[in-house]
């Protein structure tokens, strides 16, 4: 088959398609058609792809027309940008999709096309699924570059210095979530010598947040059930997070960075920090709010804005994963061709809707939109836990799933 790899649409660093993962694919038996300039801003310029046999065009539109299977960074983004005359029938395209609902017209519209829509932020939470799972190993690095972008802004140092000049203590982290996003900013933050301390509304995630370095926070806050049976912390009421906001403030008043990471399935994320818990902190601190994409888990918070509230710096990024594009990309590709490499038969791709991964994930098929698990209201966007801190955002405006950090697999 041919496998193609145009450029992200608008401001998108990543790319689907890195050399490593093209070279495993050719030496299989396919080709890998990629658009000019694709690797570009994720450090791979075109002659690392033709070094392993790839085809590089300048032409956009042959590299989608000319494919077999399309590898998206945002598929349903690149229809906004004008690929939708280039995808055709019986073509299969796999990629992050949402933000969508069953009604979303770009949806529809590939749909009529004939395309076999594929959002890879729909791969079901199974063992046999990490190795797909965007979501987690996209996560993992917006989790990482929160607990980064906060040190890199505060205006002291991290970790504990002792010197003749004198003791300097190390800098006070609170991260909400401790899902993947939340885990390894968790683990970024001690490892940078931080004190770090962490809170989810899943009792068990206590065990998970003292592994990787963190101080348990409990609240005086009780949920009846904390999470759902796939163990993500479940949605309550306006009074269970009065409560919560209340005894969060007095951690986030004490803290010099704050990382949040909490997003619902609605896709609007719950307010977790109050304006007067921010403007409590010290001047100087700082705040990273990964579920900005829904709105912010705090009050300042403005998407993909840098937002200086009462001295504290409130960040509100939206996609920190293309902040890091080799290693995001790096991922992502290897995603992409585990999804892909679940569908071959004899070097053919095969629509099996009886496998659970491709059943949940098809969203388009036979010229209608589809997906038996995703109701009309459903969204592709963040998919937490419904609190506000269990599984959480990833910074790119999609779900994570709690305690998987490696959802890449092997680079």
């Amino acid at each position: 088959m041919i496998v193609g790899a145009p450029s992200a649409p608008g401001d998108e660093t990543r790319v689907g398609m890195v050399p490593a993962v093209a070279a495993d694919l050719i030496d299989a038996g396919h080709e890998v058609h990629v658009e000019s300039g694709a690797g570009d801003a994720a450090g791979w310029a075109d002659d690392a792809y033709r070094e392993v046999g790839c085809k590089i065009s300048d032409d956009r539109g042959h590299v989608i027309a000319d494919a077999d299977v399309v590898f998206e960074v945002a598929a349903l983004g690149a229809v906004e940008e004008g690929d939708s005359g280039q995808y055709r029938d019986d073509q299969a395209v796999i990629g992050m999709l949402g933000p969508f609902d069953a009604a979303d017209e770009r949806v529809e519209q590939v749909a009529q096309m004939g395309v076999d829509a594929f959002a890879l932020e729909l791969v079901p939470r199974i063992s046999r699924a990490q190795s797909m799972d965007a979501n987690s190993s996209q996560a993992n690095v917006a989790g990482y570059k929160a607990a980064v972008q906060a040190a890199d802004t505060l205006g002291r140092m991290v970790p504990m210095q002792m010197t003749a000049a004198g003791t300097v203590q190390p800098a006070e982290v609170f991260v909400i979530g401790a899902g993947v996003a939340g885990l390894q900013a968790i683990s970024t933050a001690d490892r940078l010598g931080a004190s770090v301390k962490a809170y989810d509304i899943r009792p068990e995630a206590q065990e998970e947040i003292t592994s990787v370095g963190a101080e348990f926070v409990e609240l005086d806050v009780h949920a009846d059930e904390a999470s759902d049976e796939e163990g993500h912390a479940t949605e309550q009421d306006e009074e269970f997070y009065r409560k919560q906001r209340e005894q969060l403030g007095d951690v986030v008043a004490e803290s010099d960075a704050v990382i949040t990471t909490a997003a619902v399935a609605s896709g609007e994320a719950p307010r977790l920090v109050t304006s007067e818990a921010i403007a409590a902190m010290d001047d100087g601190s700082v705040v990273v709010d990964l579920a900005a994409a829904g709105g912010g888990n705090c009050d300042p918070t403005v998407p993909d804005e840098r937002v200086d509230h009462e001295g504290v710096t409130v960040f509100g990024p939206t996609n920190l994963p293309a902040t890091v594009p080799r290693t995001a990309s790096q991922l992502y590709a290897n995603n992409l061709v585990n999804f892909v490499e679940n569908m071959l038969e004899d070097g053919e791709l095969v629509i099996d809707t009886d496998d659970e991964i491709v059943d949940a994930t098809l969203l388009t098929h036979d010229g209608t939109v589809r997906n038996p698990h995703r109701d009309d209201e459903s969204t592709g966007s963040e998919a937490d836990d419904g609190d506000g801190d269990g599984t959480e955002s990833d910074g790119d405006g999609q779900p994570d799933e709690p305690g998987d950090t490696d959802g890449g697999g092997e680079t």
